[in-house]
């Protein structure tokens, strides 16, 4: 089982390093027969996008992902799915970078996770997950699991005003949770709504902003954990106390998790 889980993992980390150039410009909705020309338009866009974000190297695909109809649906949606995938990984990747360097430096939320179960310090972030009682990691995949479900609900985002990004909705928007029985103070975007009143031009600076922050991020947290991994491979982080870890990077449940 957790090869299995290891191989996801890494069939995921690859497509986050590996898609084309994304934004957050709605895909144009998907009616039942996509013709050749919308989709042409929509790989125009994502062309156009490359350039803004990255002037020098432009649109990057390799793998010609854009160019693909996933599990059998239109280019449409596939490119409203990797817009998601690329945008939702540089997130993720902002968060885990600085949160690398807070548990680097042994900074504890002073909350426990666990009855009676005490993190010990000077552990390298790898290490200190795999230290994290399993009622502990439960608790961290269930929140995760939940902030899923409510960004895919069809029904939370038609209540928003908005549609699925894979059927012309906006890629990487994240509901408000003013559909919850009980009163929450703020939402996961924007709590403060401090972007609400954005002109549409700031907007947008900021949205390729973002988009070009997850991508460094991604890459520098692989140089974390590459150096951890192995001491010595990044040299632009040689000798600046990366801690070394020993353990399998690419499974990250092999230690206290049982599904069951």
């Amino acid at each position: 089982r957790n090869n299995q889980i290891s191989d996801q993992f890494v069939r995921t980390t690859m497509l986050a390093l590996s898609t084309s150039s994304l934004s957050f410009h709605g895909v144009a909705p998907v009616a039942p027969t996509v013709s050749r020309a919308s989709a042409s338009m929509d790989l125009e866009a994502l062309k156009a996008d490359a350039v803004k974000l990255n002037p020098v190297v432009k649109f990057f695909d390799p793998l010609n992902l854009s160019g693909g109809e996933f599990w059998g649906d239109s280019n449409a949606a596939t490119i409203g799915f990797l817009r998601e995938s690329e945008i939702k990984h540089g997130r993720v990747a902002m968060a885990g970078f600085v949160g690398y360097i807070v548990h680097a430096n042994d900074i504890r939320f002073p909350w426990a996770l666990s009855k009676g179960a005490d993190i010990p310090t000077g552990l390298s972030p790898q290490a200190l997950w795999d230290a994290v009682p399993e009622a502990g990691k439960w608790q961290i995949m269930l929140t995760i699991a939940f902030f899923e479900f409510w960004r895919e609900n069809s029904y939370v985002l038609e209540k928003d005003g908005q549609t699925h990004y894979m059927r012309g909705g906006k890629p990487g928007y994240v509901p408000t949770f003013d559909q919850l029985p009980h009163p929450v103070p703020f939402n996961l975007f924007d709590p403060f709504g401090l972007s609400k009143n954005a002109t549409p031009e700031k907007k947008a600076k900021g949205l390729l902003a973002e988009v070009n922050n997850g991508r460094l991020a991604m890459i520098g947290l692989f140089g974390f954990l590459s150096e951890s991994q192995v001491p010595g491979s990044v040299p632009g982080l040689a000798g600046v106390g990366i801690r070394p870890y020993d353990g399998e990077i690419m499974a990250p449940f092999a230690a206290n998790f049982h599904i069951f």
